[in-house]
């Protein structure tokens, strides 16, 4: 058998009931200045106002079963989400622009995934060096920090950085 839920599903009216004995109550609560109110019992049969539903009629019911939702308008249908518009299965040949439009898309996320050695370089007003690229401040080659083991690389490296670096 499974255990009473902790915070047992309450009315509006606040009546629960009570997982020992069955009965409809309203749980205890604690005042603001720290006392407890005791948990009251609810007659059977008893509705409190707050919990009465207002009536409906059977007519008025199918029309709040059928009802559009609200800021609905009338006659407008949502666009259709299919496969065939972005062109992925290819049975619809693609025009020139979207060609064109695809291509800017791959090559933009191409140059997303692309992260620059050297993020001084593009404070000054360089594009993103790769490796083994020509610097175009300097027209020297740039060369990468993946030799960890050679100590000349390393300081060669460190030298080229000192001469870009300028004290104003």
């Amino acid at each position: 058998m499974s255990r009473p839920p902790i915070t047992p599903e309450q009315t509006a009216a606040g009546i629960a009931l009570d997982p020992h004995t069955l009965e409809r109550v309203i749980p205890e609560s604690r005042r603001p200045d720290g006392t407890l109110r005791k948990q009251l019992k609810v007659r059977p049969g008893f509705t409190p106002q707050e919990d009465v539903r207002r009536f409906r009629g059977t007519k008025q019911a199918q029309m709040d079963a059928h009802a559009l939702p609200k800021g609905h308008i009338i006659g407008w249908a949502p666009p259709p989400t299919s496969t065939a518009a972005s062109g992925s299965n290819g049975t619809k040949p693609l025009s020139k622009s979207a060609k064109k439009n695809a291509k800017r898309k791959e090559k933009r996320e191409k140059d997303k995934d692309v992260v620059p050695d050297n993020w001084d370089d593009e404070d000054e007003g360089s594009s993103n060096t790769t490796p083994g690229s020509k610097d175009s401040k300097d027209g020297e080659a740039v060369a990468p920090d993946t030799d960890a083991g050679s100590k000349e690389a390393g300081a060669a490296g460190l030298a080229s950085e000192l001469e870009k670096l300028s004290v104003k």
